[in-house]
């Protein structure tokens, strides 16, 4: 979709994609398209975050006193869309997009003139320790338990579908700090070195055969009072807004329409098995044709948004409509690639990476040999971040007043 912008947004854009054509590395670019999971790994993303970096956009949604580009709600937008027109790597959100605006929000001085050049500069990779087992949707009933010792918190429990754990070196995390209040009154945000003696990260493997995810142990884990963020009691305050950001901060719609021009492209080269294209097939025309409506219907409620967002107001409830339908289309523009290919698209390789030499050998065709590890990947959109019943309740009740 165009969208008609001014001379200065139209010249932004083209310089951005100048700096792509330019600075995007084929191996990087490559690694994005061999990877079937939302998160790259981090030889990729990191090597694309340092370039970034070095031009100063890393930061591109932070505000400029704390390190970021100082761009505006629709420039954000303009680069997340040529980077993802451009076959780019998703940018490591947990650090850059989840913790720093809690930190440069709800953090003191020193947390913030500590943390948020270390996410910048890549010396800190975080991963998030919200979900526990027993508690997903109702997070508010978690129940690792963090003990005032002094100037330390004593901290037990387990944290679960934490992804990159196994990568990272910090975790920003909730606790329970008081259980003599309302749930959701008890919970604090805190901020755990992976390295400090009793805790310990055991690998979940996915169906689709991706190490993305762990279970991470917490054992009398001594954490420094100073890593609190807030005030005890306000996790779930910074909790909440964590949770719009994750839903609402990002441009799914470009994504979503990249990944359906490849599988459009490859469906006119593809047989349908009967001597012609599957191009050429009515019902396949018109498979792409809705998932084509849903993308353009998501870009118009992300816009939106951004013009809300430019106004000053903020995201608001209609990020979970955006989440929602990002995932819905996710599995449905997932699900047209593996029938695209039909039997060749059920290879499921467990090795990884599926990039790079040591690879292993397609049967078909790049694309056919990720249709079905993305297609398995993507069952999870509906789930993380909030599943999809989690953001139906949300929509009724603060959308539509019911």
């Amino acid at each position: 979709m165009d969208i008609e912008l001014s001379p200065e947004d139209a010249a932004f854009r083209d310089e951005v994609r100048a700096f792509l054509r330019d600075n995007l590395p084929d191996v990087v670019k490559d690694g994005a398209a061999g990877t079937p999971s939302v998160f790259v790994e981090p030889e990729i993303g990191q090597a694309w975050n340092a370039i970034l970096h070095k031009q100063g956009w890393l930061g591109y949604q932070w505000p400029k006193e704390h390190g970021g580009t100082g761009w505006t709600p629709l420039q954000r937008y303009l680069f997340e869309k040529e980077c993802a027109l451009a076959g780019a790597p998703n940018l490591t959100v947990l650090g850059l997009k989840l913790l720093a605006p809690v930190v440069w929000t709800f953090g003191n001085e020193e947390q913030k003139a500590y943390y948020l050049p270390r996410v910048l500069s890549g010396e800190d990779y975080w991963c998030q320790g919200f979900s526990e087992p027993g508690s997903g949707s109702d997070l508010a009933s978690l129940k690792t338990r963090a003990v005032r010792d002094g100037d330390s918190y004593i901290v037990n429990g387990s944290k679960i579908w934490t992804t990159h754990a196994h990568h990272a070196n910090r975790m920003f995390t909730l606790v329970r700090t008081n259980t003599e209040v309302k749930k959701q009154a008890g919970i604090s945000f805190l901020l755990i070195d992976l390295d400090t003696p009793g805790v310990s990260v055991r690998p979940i493997l996915t169906v689709a055969g991706d190490h993305e995810v762990n279970q991470v142990f917490l054992e009398d884990v001594v954490v420094p009072a100073r890593n609190l963020v807030g005030e005890e009691g306000q996790g779930w305050t910074i909790a909440k807004f964590l949770l719009e950001n994750e839903r609402g901060g990002s441009c799914h719609a470009p994504k979503l329409g990249y990944d359906l021009d490849q599988i459009e492209r490859a469906s006119r080269e593809e047989s349908d098995g009967r001597g012609g294209k599957l191009f050429d097939q009515v019902d396949w025309r018109r498979r792409l044709a809705q998932a084509r409506l849903g993308v353009e219907a998501l870009e118009m409620i992300e816009l939106k948004i951004i013009s809300e967002i430019a106004k000053g107001k903020k995201p608001g409830p209609q990020t979970s409509l955006t989440k929602m339908l990002a995932s819905n289309l996710r599995q449905e523009i997932d699900l047209l690639a593996v029938d695209l290919y039909g039997p060749a698209g059920l290879q499921l390789d467990m090795a990884r990476p599926l990039y790079g030499n040591e690879a292993p050998i397609a049967l078909h065709s790049k694309e056919a040999q990720l249709a079905s590890p993305r297609y398995l990947n993507s069952r999870a959109w509906t789930i993380f971040g909030g599943t999809n019943e989690v953001q139906s309740t949300i929509i009724a009740k603060s959308v539509l007043g019911l």
